[in-house]
């Protein structure tokens, strides 16, 4: 496992939008905007199942997400990676705290009914920085 440099590890606990680019089932990428954690040497993404990306990272683990720094847009992480584990344990109560990192709400105000969190650990295989 790659290891994320301490002198671009601050980006992580800022309020740093990432991209993170899956596979699509015809070998394309596709991207979406994500809200980033970090946790353990581990990037921690939450979205909900059924959705593109989950469809995406469920029959192909590989990916890449960008991430850069609000503060200074010329300073960012390139992470190319694998899906290591995925998890709907405690998914709920981490939306909530990503919540309170972005938005400044106690809970995840965009719930939608019957929706069900889940939480993607992706396990650097390559870093990249810039600035």
């Amino acid at each position: 496992m790659a290891r994320i440099p301490d002198s671009h590890l601050d980006i992580l606990h800022k309020k740093s939008f990432g991209h993170l680019a899956t596979v699509m089932p015809d070998g394309s990428p596709q991207t979406s905007p994500v809200w980033v954690d970090y946790r353990d040497g581990q990037i921690l993404i939450n979205s909900a199942l059924g959705r593109r990306k989950d469809k995406n990272i469920d029959s192909d683990p590989r990916v890449a997400i960008s991430i850069t720094d609000p503060d200074n847009p010329y300073r960012c992480l390139m992470i190319r990676g694998r899906v290591a584990d995925i998890t709907t344990k405690g998914a709920d109560e981490h939306i909530d705290a990503m919540a309170k990192k972005y938005l400044g709400q106690e809970r995840y105000p965009f719930r939608q009914p019957g929706e069900q969190r889940v939480l993607y650990f992706i396990e650097p295989e390559s870093v990249s920085t810039l600035g």
